[in-house]
């Protein structure tokens, strides 16, 4: 994942839209506009900690894999694999083409009885996915006006 993908993600969601600009004056929250960029860092560290600790895979797994209709594939894939070849990817297309970002996320849970179980000094990893799904709620919470 290139952090290039994800430059120009905060200039355009920061922009008002014209029915934004036609309901009024609003406080700027640049904290809340930002967020898109928070991710898509996260998800750069989530990319790099695989790779650093050798568990970014060279080989794509086969389609059927990534088909399964289980979450995160865990019929098919190492949570991992999910990661690298689902989640990533997924969230790096809805975030440069400025799609809706999931309203909710619960990986950390699934990550640390995954992780944990498999190889306890993950924390690194946790703490991204952590971070992740907290990025995820911040957006997605209630905004006041």
């Amino acid at each position: 994942m290139n952090r290039a993908h994800f430059g120009p993600i905060s200039r355009q969601r920061t922009q008002a839209s014209p029915a934004h600009a036609a309901a009024g004056p609003r406080r700027y929250n640049a904290a809340m506009h930002d967020i898109p960029s928070r991710i898509a860092d996260v998800l750069l560290e989530i990319e790099a900690t695989l790779r650093r600790h050798g568990r970014w895979d060279r080989v794509r797994p086969p389609a059927r894999s990534l088909a399964s209709p289980e979450p995160f594939c865990i019929d098919t894939l190492r949570f991992e694999q999910w990661l690298q070849w689902v989640l990533l990817p997924r969230m790096q297309q809805i975030l440069s083409e400025c799609r809706p970002i999931p309203a909710r996320s619960g990986i950390f849970d699934y990550a640390e009885q995954c992780l944990r179980k498999n190889d306890p000094p993950n924390g690194a990893l946790l703490a991204c996915i952590r971070r992740f799904d907290e990025l995820i709620a911040i957006q997605s919470a209630p905004r006041r006006h």
